[in-house]
Formats: C-alpha cells, sequence, structure tokens
C-alpha cells in the first residue's frame, strides 16, 4: 500500500473515508480506500481497510463505493461533522477536535492510520495547528540532515 490520499478524503455519516491506490494494471491504477470513525474503536469499520472488498477505477468510484457500504451497514447516526477540521501537512493527516473550549487532535502519518498525536490540549486551533506544524517542519529537517 502507498501512501493515503488524505487530500482526497471524504467525511460521510460519522466516517472518514481514506483512498489510496491498491495497485496498478498495466497502467491503470487501482483505487482502495480506508476508514475511520468518529466513534473510534466502537465501531466495527474504525480503521478497516476496504470493508465493501470492492475497489475503483477513480478515487471517485472508490468514494462512491465506501459511501453505498456506509449506507448499508450503518451502525450510529451521527451528530455532525467530526472530520470537518482535518488538514494535511506534509502527507499527514491531522483532525483537530474542540470540546469544552479547548482544542486537542489526532495525527496520522502518510502510510497508516496508527494515531500518533501527542496527549496535550491546547486553547485554540491555531495554537494546535502552529505547535504540529513546528513538530512536523523540525521533523523533517532533522531527515534531511541524515
Amino acid at each position: 500500500m502507498g501512501h493515503l490520499l488524505y487530500k482526497n478524503s471524504l467525511s460521510y455519516k460519522g466516517y472518514l473515508i481514506i483512498p489510496f491506490v491498491f495497485g496498478k494494471a498495466d497502467t491503470y491504477e487501482i483505487y482502495s480506500y480506508k476508514l475511520l470513525s468518529e466513534i473510534g474503536r466502537k465501531s466495527r469499520f474504525h480503521k478497516a481497510e476496504n470493508p465493501a472488498q470492492m475497489y475503483g477505477s477513480s478515487i471517485s468510484n472508490v468514494l462512491d463505493i465506501a459511501k453505498e457500504h456506509i449506507d448499508k451497514n450503518l451502525e450510529f447516526v451521527s451528530q455532525g461533522d467530526s472530520f470537518k477540521y482535518r488538514y494535511v501537512y506534509r502527507n499527514n493527516l491531522i483532525i483537530v477536535y474542540r470540546e469544552s473550549g479547548k482544542y486537542f487532535y489526532d495525527h496520522y502519518p502518510p502510510d497508516s492510520l496508527n494515531n500518533i498525536a501527542a496527549p496535550r490540549v491546547f486553547t485554540s486551533e491555531y495554537e494546535c495547528l502552529n505547535w504540529i506544524k513546528q513538530g512536523l517542519d523540525g521533523l523533517n529537517v532533522k531527515q534531511k540532515a541524515r
């Protein structure tokens, strides 16, 4: 599996659908997807790879496949868009959450859905994003120095 295509992700009914290139046939790319659920591990589809077991010929095609699967297998009714404040920086997915006036985040690297966020609370979305950006920029400088 290559990089997850976070910039093409779609928030849908409490899930974040994240496409990726599964493979190639001749010169054509075959797409698959992974899911994140706003209810986390309570969902059987949280971090699931292609639960519909169908592949697509384009990003839009695989997003439609995932939406259809979610519609047929809906586990809960979403109360809002938990993935509304998501950002892609240096191919990393950052999802910012606000609760009781405090901000925190989830951070997923380019090639997996393992949350590597530091347990930290912020007073604003800007402060949160700035701290993450500084960390990723610092990591990038260290990698270039090697």
